[in-house]
């Protein structure tokens, strides 16, 4: 990703105070550490009539890849080689954004203590950007950039050069020239604008982002033509932040009209006096759905298979009709965890006796699983690729046999009613898979059949009548013929 900014100046008023402005000395080429790469600053040219710092950043691709949420694995068939074969290291998208204010970050704020009086007086600007993602062409670059005072060039970028009947790429050539803005205004449009023209972002949208788009919008975006677009856009078509930013810009064009301050017009409405009542974490009810299924098949020594940090088993704790509890995890940290959370060394010793902790593979059968009334799969099927399903399926089914299986697995169909869920992402980012109701329905079907159990299933959340409960759970009971074969085989 590589960004240029020029400005030209006089004796009186040499172009290389551009240095003193961004706070980077045009002798020096410097690096700086970013979250998603290295950042690069340097000055391709530095005299008193012409001055140009660049920005290039080199995207770390790997790091992207361990540090992202919310992508997941399986979102496309094509989604682990997406994560390296992309445009990112080329074209200017949020990272480019991230980077500038990461490193100019004095600069985008107008402070310059060395020459204050440059810092708000308006400078003749040339912002260079050889590879722009534009979604909505050039025409929507000059809707966007032009209100704010620049004078636009926005050249399509073919496909490929040696074969023009291919057409234009989404990828623009983008020069911004203006001489009536402040580099602060300059860099704070950049800021807002380049993810805005990518219509992605690249890094998780949270509630924070409201305060930083108004930040970087001040002066500018209340009375933008295209203020809705670049608030939707801006923050990823979240409509909860979208409805919450147009708000607070709505008051703030009003504050303007009005010459007053905005918390004078945002007193209207006393604060409410009681919280209105939280709705009931789809965690807390999937907890709530398996201890109920655990007391109606009258289990009482019962397996956490894949525990976590232990949520399931302090659930289970709480009721005496579990005389024993077992946690298992293949992660040691997961289980250093739960038993912090059980606060197992402070616990009594009459409490202590009813569990247990231990780390095992789910991929592999293993004798200590065998005995127990009833075992849980809470959220876990779907953190295991594909192919090492039916390894799962006989060290629980097959070796382990407890009469009663409880299994609750994400219903993708549901992603679309969560506002904060990009679309064609998976829930969590080490999610491999995420089922519809029937893909689930057939694999446990054909589960119960092949190891002589039944099987019936129960919605966990609210139940949308287009696409189902957020989480889906089967609940397998051995039928009442494996029990006796079971029973003659251990006579025998």
């Amino acid at each position: 990703m590589f960004l240029t900014i020029s400005t030209t100046g006089t004796p009186e008023r040499p172009a290389t105070d551009l240095g003193f402005l961004l706070h980077k000395h045009p002798e020096k080429a410097q690096a700086f550490s970013t979250s998603y790469g290295t950042a690069h600053v340097l000055y391709p040219e530095a005299d008193a009539e012409r001055c140009t710092a660049a920005l290039l950043l080199e995207v770390d691709a790997v790091a992207l890849v361990r540090r992202g949420k919310g992508k997941g694995r399986g979102g496309a068939p094509d989604a682990a080689l997406a994560q390296y074969v992309n445009d990112r290291p080329y074209a200017a998208s949020s990272l480019l954004a991230v980077a500038l204010s990461a490193v100019f970050s004095s600069a985008m704020r107008g402070v310059c203590n060395a020459r204050p009086e440059r810092a708000v007086q308006p400078l003749p600007l040339r912002i260079e950007i050889p590879a722009l993602p534009a979604r909505g062409g050039p025409d929507l670059v000059r809707r966007l950039f032009e209100p704010l005072g620049w004078a636009v060039t926005a050249d399509p970028v073919a496909l490929d050069s040696e074969f023009p009947e291919w057409g234009d790429s989404r990828y623009v050539r983008l020069v911004l020239e203006s001489e009536v803005l402040t580099l602060a205004a300059a860099l704070r449009h950049l800021y807002v604008l380049l993810p805005v023209l990518d219509d992605a972002k690249h890094y998780w949208v949270s509630s924070d982002e409201v305060d930083k788009l108004l930040r970087a919008g001040e002066g500018w975006l209340p009375g933008h033509p295209e203020q809705k677009l670049i608030t939707s856009r801006y923050l990823s078509r979240r409509w909860s932040l979208t409805r919450q930013a147009m708000e607070r810009l709505e008051l703030v064009r009003l504050a303007e009209a009005d010459d007053s301050e905005v918390e004078d017009l945002d007193n209207a409405v006393e604060a409410e006096t009681e919280e209105a009542e939280k709705p009931t974490p789809l965690a807390v009810q999937r907890r709530d759905a398996i201890v109920a299924a655990l007391r109606a098949s009258g289990a009482a020594r019962v397996l956490d298979l894949g525990c976590g940090q232990g949520q399931l088993v302090q659930a289970l704790l709480k009721d005496p009709r579990f005389t024993e509890i077992v946690g298992v995890d293949v992660s040691m940290r997961a289980l250093t965890i739960a038993s912090r959370r059980l606060k197992l060394d402070r616990m009594g010793e009459r409490q202590a006796s009813r569990v247990t902790l231990f780390q095992s593979s789910l991929a592999y059968t293993d004798n200590r699983l065998k005995g127990y009334d009833a075992a849980v799969l809470s959220e876990v099927i779907e953190h295991l690729d594909l192919p090492r399903l039916p390894a799962l399926e006989y060290a629980v089914f097959g070796a382990a046999r407890p009469r009663t299986v409880l299994v609750t697995t994400p219903n993708v169909e549901y992603n679309v009613r969560w506002e904060s869920l990009p679309a064609g992402h998976v829930r969590h980012g080490d999610h491999r898979f995420e089922w519809t109701r029937d893909e689930f329905r057939q694999w446990a079907g054909k589960v119960a059949e092949r190891h002589g159990y039944e099987v019936e299933f129960v919605s966990v959340g609210p139940d949308d009548p287009e696409v189902g409960p957020p989480t889906q759970m089967a609940v397998f009971s051995m039928s009442t013929a494996t029990i006796r074969t079971t029973k003659e085989e251990k006579a025998a």
